[in-house]
């Protein structure tokens, strides 16, 4: 059974919402709006960017206590404090938190599919938010949701798959390089199309 902590659920909270933040401010800025925008644009961020990352967190916590692991949430204070430092400068570098797994004897199948969960969860989020843009109207708030919500995720999910230290992809690609191939070439092709990359 799937259980939160009281501050599991706070570090969840408040993970999502210095990461909407740094976000809606980068925005803001850059369309050169002022404090009201900025307020306005934390639900789009919310929504198109916290879900990204805390719901990839929340894939690894379900898929390891699918397992039979002990996994809790963890916020990371100086994650959030890179992330809003950087967001001053005009980027964001986001690394708000991650699952902690306790347990013994995990294997290298276990491991690498704990680690998937992750950036399949961007992926499956990618896809629906292009479903919201192309069915709301142009220049609504549900199409700004949709546009950033597939950009946001498909970044997420490349990133993770990178084959690199502690990063999803490293422990994938120690499981099964195929599926892993398979993953980060969808990956890639989805950032492309993100970016107004013609892929045929």
């Amino acid at each position: 059974m799937v259980k939160f902590t009281s501050r599991e659920i706070r570090d969840i909270i408040i993970s999502m919402l210095v990461i909407a933040g740094v976000f809606a401010y980068i925005f803001t800025i850059y369309r050169g709006y002022d404090i009201i925008t900025f307020l306005n644009v934390i639900p789009i961020t919310l929504i198109a960017v916290g879900f990204g990352f805390v719901f990839h967190e929340l894939a690894h916590k379900f898929v390891a206590i699918k397992y039979g692991f002990f996994a809790e949430y963890k916020v990371w204070p100086g994650g959030l404090i890179l992330a809003i430092v950087t967001a001053l400068f005009g980027f964001v570098f986001a690394a708000p938190g991650a699952v902690y797994i306790h347990g013994e004897h995990i294997t290298r199948e276990e491991n690498g599919k704990i680690s998937i969960a992750g950036p399949l969860t961007n992926i499956i989020l990618a896809f629906l938010f292009v479903g919201l843009e192309f069915i709301s109207p142009p220049s609504s708030i549900f199409s700004e949701i949709g546009v950033l919500g597939f950009t946001v995720n498909s970044f997420l999910a490349l990133f993770n798959l990178i084959p690199f230290s502690i990063l999803d992809g490293a422990k994938v690609f120690k499981w099964n390089p195929i599926i892993w191939a398979l993953t980060a070439s969808i990956t890639f092709l989805m950032v492309l199309s993100s970016m107004g990359i013609r892929i045929l």
